[in-house]
């Protein structure tokens, strides 16, 4: 089983967000996804700046299996991307929940827009 900390919510999709007090929300990918993609090798990230829907697609992470789709969990503008995260995508093989990849300054409260609490993101994950 996939380690899913409590303090975070989660989407279908199998991203991380971890709300801040200021409305600023932190996005990443879970260890499940991760672990279903392989090791990963490359992210393009979201321009900073750029308004998003939730569900939209905002960059990709592609792995030596495949090439996925990241989306906007919330509706909301790009604030900030982690750098680090481009330059050595690598680590988040082995730190999903500490390599966080985008934020978005949200127009809603983070709790609703269909996130899923750690409880449900466990029951999808031992679903799939």
């Amino acid at each position: 089983m996939s380690q899913v900390p409590t303090h975070l919510r989660y989407t279908e999709e199998h991203e991380w967000v971890e709300p801040g007090s200021d409305g600023t929300v932190t996005v990443g990918i879970t260890d499940f996804a991760q672990k279903n993609l392989g090791d990963i090798v490359f992210f393009e990230l979201p321009e900073i700046g750029r308004k998003v829907e939730v569900g939209d697609p905002v960059g990709t992470v592609e792995s030596v299996k495949s090439v996925s789709e990241l989306y906007s969990p919330l509706t909301g503008e790009i604030i900030e991307i982690n750098q680090d995260v481009s330059d050595n995508p690598d680590e988040v093989n082995s730190d999903p929940y500490g390599m966080w990849l985008f934020k978005i300054k949200s127009k809603g409260a983070a709790s609703s827009n269909g996130l899923l609490d750690a409880k449900a993101y466990q029951k999808l994950v031992s679903e799939s």
